[in-house]
C-alpha cells in the first residue's frame, strides 16, 4: 500500500485523517462556514482534515434534486477556500472533460460510486497527477476495485485511495461488508464513508433517506477494523440540506464522535 501526501495531510500515516464537509456547495458563504467550524474541531483534535464539497451532484434521484451551482462557480468557490483556509480540498467529477479543470483548484478528484468502473473518467483523473479517490461501487465487490486501481496507476499516477460506502442490499438499502475493509486495504489507503453507508437510496419519494443515528455505530466499527480515514458529509442543519440532508452528521456531533473515533484508532494501533 502507498502511502502520499494531500497538502498537509499525510495518506497512509498511523494517523487518522477526516474528509469532510457538505454534500454539495449550496452558497460560497455556507462553504466557508463549514470549513471553517470543521477546521477549528479537527485542529483541536489533532486530526489531519481535508474539506469536501461537491460543485454538481450528477447523480440525483429526481431531475428536480438540486445539483449544485455547477463547474465554473463551484470551481472558483473551491479554490477561494483553499487559499482562505489552507485546508486541501476534494470534489467529484463526473466528466472525464472537467478533470483538467478541476484540478486546477483542488487536491483530490473524487470518482463517484455510480461511476467507479468509468474508464475514461478514471484516466483522465489519474492524468492530472492529483490524487484520485475512487467511492467503491455499491455494486462491486471490493476485490474487483483493484481494477479501478489498476486503471489510475497505471496512466503513472501512484496517489490512488478507496473508500467504502456500503453495498447495495435489496431495493433502497445498504449494508456495509467490514470485511472490504481489509480487503481494500491491500489495494490502496482506504477511507469508511459512515454517512453515505447510513443512506436509503431513493426511498423518500424522489430522492434518498437515510439513518443517521448509526453513523456513529458503523464509524468506530471501521476505525477499530483499521482503516486510514474517515468520510461524513456534514450540515449545520441537516434538515434543511439542500442534498443528502437525511443521511449527514449534524455538525454538533462532529467533535464528540470524533473523540470516540481517536480513541479507539489509539486502541487499535497499541493492539498491533
Amino acid at each position: 500500500m502507498n502511502d502520499f501526501e494531500i497538502g498537509s495531510v499525510r495518506i497512509g500515516s498511523p494517523s487518522l485523517f477526516l474528509i469532510a464537509g457538505p454534500c454539495v456547495i449550496e452558497s460560497e458563504a455556507h462553504a466557508r462556514f463549514m470549513a471553517d467550524s470543521i477546521q477549528r474541531i479537527t485542529a483541536d483534535l489533532g486530526v489531519p482534515y481535508v474539506f469536501k464539497a461537491s460543485y454538481d451532484k450528477a447523480n440525483r434521484t429526481s431531475v428536480k434534486g438540486f445539483r449544485g451551482p455547477g463547474l465554473e462557480e463551484g470551481v472558483g468557490i473551491l479554490r477561494r477556500i483553499a487559499e482562505a483556509t489552507g485546508l486541501p480540498v476534494i470534489t467529484d467529477v463526473h466528466r472525464a472533460d472537467d478533470c483538467e479543470r478541476v484540478a486546477e483548484a483542488v487536491d483530490v478528484l473524487q470518482i463517484p460510486a455510480f461511476l467507479c468502473r468509468q474508464t475514461d473518467l478514471l484516466l483522465a483523473a489519474a492524468k492530472t497527477g492529483r490524487a484520485v479517490n475512487i467511492k467503491k461501487g455499491q455494486f462491486v465487490a471490493p476485490w474487483d476495485m483493484s481494477y479501478a486501481v489498476e486503471k489510475v496507476t497505471g496512466a503513472g499516477n501512484p496517489r490512488v485511495l478507496l473508500t467504502e460506502r456500503g453495498f447495495s442490499f435489496g431495493y433502497n438499502n445498504l449494508v456495509v461488508d467490514m470485511r472490504s475493509l481489509a480487503i481494500m486495504r491491500k489495494l490502496a489507503p482506504v477511507v469508511f464513508d459512515g454517512t453515505h453507508s447510513v443512506q436509503t437510496p431513493s426511498s423518500a419519494g424522489g430522492q434518498s433517506g437515510g439513518q443517521p443515528e448509526f453513523i456513529p455505530v458503523l464509524a468506530r466499527a471501521a476505525v477499530a477494523a483499521g482503516v486510514d480515514g474517515v468520510f461524513l458529509e456534514v450540515h449545520d442543519d441537516p434538515a434543511k440540506a439542500k442534498s443528502d440532508g437525511a443521511n449527514a452528521l449534524n455538525l454538533k456531533q462532529l467533535k464528540p464522535l470524533l473523540e470516540d473515533l481517536l480513541y479507539i484508532h489509539r486502541v487499535v494501533g497499541k493492539s498491533q
